[in-house]
């Protein structure tokens, strides 16, 4: 496998089979869609997932299409080893099946008892619990093994693990607790569930807090605190929300959301909906801060579709064109259909085209998790 295919299988490892769309084609069973469904994620063509798997671009051809079949377990295995799958979504059921099941049912009750037991005063048992089984779930996620069951339980381990760590440590080492909760929020956001989101950033600032790292808990939340503001139209309120970000930003460890790309991107929304629409055409003419490992892959997408409209408003209908022709490659490769429907609005009568190309793929994307 050559340098750029590796590339681009790394680039999305962490997320690829955690999405609502991959959870609805794995759950069919069908190998032609699991196929179908990892090469467009990756941005693969059949001959380079025939070189993954070994098998040549027609084969994989007749495979995607249902046309050919796979009987014998091992090339079944082989497969589900090779895409980083539990081996009964391919139709292997084995002891390593069992096993993660078994992990998965064993792992839900760990969590939810020794949340018991920390409440109880049994803080230290609920460490001895949580500890082991956030190994192994953090060991299975480092070897490409990121289904959303695994996901969602690892960053539940992960924030039970640091409240309760923030019950039995010393003073001088409540940061560790606060960095076991810290390592669930991205997952939490990724998965846009609001109550959980709400919860591990709630139990996140609570332990920031207790370890008096208050720098981490303002980052934490002012970049949420200025979103808001910017939705409700409050100006006073999101520039002070900006303002506080903007001096904590040399002084503070990034994050996905706390890092000058993300703050780029959400100042000029909120500039937008506040009516100072020529302070943000200013902010796009001066261009985009460059995005470092810690801006996680959607937000790439999301801030040129801000660009976007920004430079509609400042009748560069080319500029946008190209922003957005970007941007539903991008929102197609990482599979985010939201993105879509923004592109779509954005574009509108303006850019029918843009809108064109971008309801198709956003109509692929629905059959595709219909199918």
């Amino acid at each position: 496998m050559d340098s750029a295919m590796v590339a681009r299988r790394s680039k999305h490892a962490l997320w690829h089979w955690a999405t609502p769309q991959a959870e609805a084609v794995l759950a069919t069973r069908d190998l032609g869609a699991i196929l179908r469904f990892h090469r467009a994620v990756h941005g693969m063509n059949q001959s380079e997932l025939g070189q993954l798997l070994g098998y040549d671009k027609t084969y994989i051809s007749l495979l995607e299409l249902g046309k050919r079949s796979l009987e014998d377990i091992a090339s079944r295995r082989h497969i589900a080893e090779a895409l980083r799958l539990p081996p009964h979504v391919v139709g292997v059921t084995d002891r390593a099946d069992t096993d993660h099941r078994a992990m998965l049912q064993f792992g839900d009750s760990t969590v939810r008892l020794a949340e018991i037991a920390r409440q109880s005063g049994h803080a230290s048992e609920a460490v001895a619990e949580l500890w082991p089984l956030v190994a192994r779930l953090e060991a299975r996620m480092e070897d490409g093994h990121t289904e959303r069951d695994v996901l969602h339980l690892l960053a539940r381990a992960r924030v039970g693990l640091g409240v309760a760590l923030g019950n039995v440590l010393p003073e001088e080492r409540l940061s560790t607790a606060a960095r076991w909760t810290a390592k669930s929020i991205d997952i939490a956001r990724y998965f846009g569930d609001a109550a959980f989101n709400s919860y591990v950033l709630r139990m996140h600032g609570n332990e920031l807090r207790k370890a008096r790292l208050h720098r981490g808990a303002k980052a934490a939340v002012l970049p949420l605190l200025a979103r808001a503001a910017g939705v409700l139209r409050n100006q006073p309120l999101f520039d002070e929300a900006m303002r506080a970000t903007d001096q904590l930003l040399d002084d503070t460890e990034h994050t996905s959301l706390f890092n000058p790309y993300a703050l780029h991107e959400i100042r000029l929304r909120g500039l937008m909906a506040t009516g100072r629409t020529d302070v943000a055409i200013q902010l796009v003419e001066q261009g985009s801060p460059v995005p470092t490992t810690t801006v996680a892959p959607q937000w790439r997408v999301i801030e040129l579709i801000t660009v976007a409209q920004v430079r509609l408003a400042a009748e560069d209908g080319g500029g946008a064109a190209e922003s957005l022709h970007t941007a539903v490659d991008e929102a197609v490769r990482q599979r985010l259909p939201h993105q879509l429907q923004r592109i779509v609005r954005a574009a509108h009568y303006r850019l029918p085209e843009i809108r064109e190309v971008a309801d198709h793929a956003l109509d692929r994307i629905r059959k595709e998790m219909a199918a």
